[in-house]
């Protein structure tokens, strides 16, 4: 019985069956073992063959279902409304014209005030009386601060009495050196006592003048008690409150007085771009200077170049220079950061176009250009000068030439296009355009 379930496990029991019939009876049951045993290796391996048979049937019906699945509809070929050749691409041009172009340099800057004064006290006392408020702007000899002037006062009634002490004996000793004259005419006095009488003289009018010297310090003391500013600007923080003792000299001051009306802006030009400088200045033209924001959007001021320094930076290889602006509305403030446009001259009659027309590629710079087939064709052109907003071509392009401002990215050579708006004139200034490698944008650092 053993024998019969161990084959309907492993072979099926109508085979094992008919195999145990054909065995020899053995009692002990040792016969079976042995035949079991003995049974050939295809009987025991078939039910391991079936159930492989099955597993392959079942992974050939998957990749079918999914070759099914997949591949039941072919999809259409993805269309671009614009990719076609036939279809015209929407662009905006404007036309290269002839205008006046200003050739600029430019730099980073930093506003600095015309004038900066630490206003300290000049005598020691204590500070009676605070007569401004921070951030005020004051004119020259404005009061701002007064000391206690009591002891002051004191010294110089000291002085005062001390001089008319000296006054009095002075006028006495003149009054004997009249009788000693008359005596001596009348020889009833020597000539030394004269002559002594005469040094006693001179002696009390040194004394009145060294008295003179001391009242006149003594008032001046007394005028030191009240400060006032110096010049004319905006203060700021006041350092020292009312009630404390304040000294001659103190390190930090009461408060610090900018100048700012007019106001300096320090910036740094290549030494390469020195004789577009100098020349200019030589020739007796006064270059304009441009202060602009952060992000070069909005113009702050305008002034005028005033002093390029005696030396160039060996450290940058710059060369320093001081503008000045006359910044009645104060928009320029002192440490602010500014980007600063020098003009260093005029090209007259020159042809450009929009900054944001130019294109930069392994070709070089170039241009996309409409013809009167409305097709685009690409333009090398040879780049001038730039002030950023409107760009010089020296060659490449004539005036009235349209040339593609918008929609550069769907353009090819020979492509249709269509154009969308008036094309702009000579009068409409475009958007400014991101800075391009050819405008002479200037660091701090050497060779840039």
């Amino acid at each position: 019985m053993r024998l019969a379930r161990d084959c309907a496990v492993e072979s099926g029991a109508a085979l094992c069956g008919a195999v145990a019939n054909e065995l020899p009876w053995q009692p002990d049951g040792q016969g079976l073992d042995s035949a079991r045993v003995r049974l050939p290796a295809f009987i025991l391996m078939s039910s391991f063959s079936n159930r492989r048979w099955i597993w392959y049937l079942v992974i050939a019906l998957g990749f079918a279902g999914s070759a099914w699945y997949f591949f039941r509809t072919k999809p259409e070929p993805r269309r671009h409304s614009w990719g076609s050749r036939d279809q015209a691409v929407p662009v905006r041009a404007v036309r290269a014209e002839r205008r006046d172009l200003a050739v600029q340099l430019k730099a980073i800057g930093t506003v600095m005030p015309f004038n900066t004064v630490v206003v300290r006290s000049r005598v020691e006392g204590q500070l009676q009386r605070i007569a401004f408020e921070e951030g005020q702007r004051v004119e020259q000899g404005e009061l701002l601060a007064e000391i206690d002037p009591v002891p002051y006062r004191i010294r110089l009634a000291q002085a005062e009495a001390q001089q008319r002490q000296n006054a009095a004996q002075l006028q006495n000793a003149r009054a004997d050196l009249e009788r000693f004259r008359q005596l001596h005419a009348q020889t009833m006095v020597t000539q030394q006592q004269l002559e002594q009488q005469q040094a006693l003289v001179a002696d009390r009018e040194a004394a009145a003048a060294a008295d003179q010297a001391a009242v006149d310090q003594a008032r001046l003391q007394l005028a030191y008690t009240r400060i006032e500013a110096p010049i004319a600007g905006r203060l700021g923080l006041r350092k020292v409150d009312v009630g404390n003792l304040v000294r001659s000299n103190d390190a930090e001051g009461l408060v610090v007085i900018m100048q700012t009306r007019p106001i300096s802006v320090m910036f740094t030009v290549p030494e390469v771009d020195l004789p577009a400088v100098l020349d200019p200045l030589r020739a007796g033209t006064a270059l304009e200077v441009e202060a602009w924001d952060r992000s070069e959007k909005t113009l702050l001021a305008r002034g005028k170049l005033t002093t390029v320094d005696n030396q160039i930076d060996l450290a940058t290889g710059t060369l320093r220079l001081k503008a000045e602006f006359p910044n009645e509305d104060e928009r320029l403030f002192p440490n602010q950061f500014v980007n600063v446009r020098l003009r260093v001259r005029t090209l007259h009659d020159a042809l450009v176009i929009p900054a944001a027309a130019i294109q930069f590629g392994s070709r070089g710079t170039y241009v996309y250009t409409v013809n009167e087939q409305s097709l685009a064709s690409v333009r090398d052109v040879v780049l001038g000068a730039t002030d950023g907003t409107w760009q010089a071509i020296e060659k490449g392009l004539e005036a009235g030439e349209p040339v593609v401002l918008e929609g550069l990215d769907r353009l090819r050579e020979g492509r249709l296009v269509s154009m969308v708006g008036a094309e702009q004139g000579a009068a409409e200034k475009p958007a400014p355009a991101a800075p391009a490698p050819a405008v002479k944008k200037r660091s701090g650092k050497k060779g840039t």
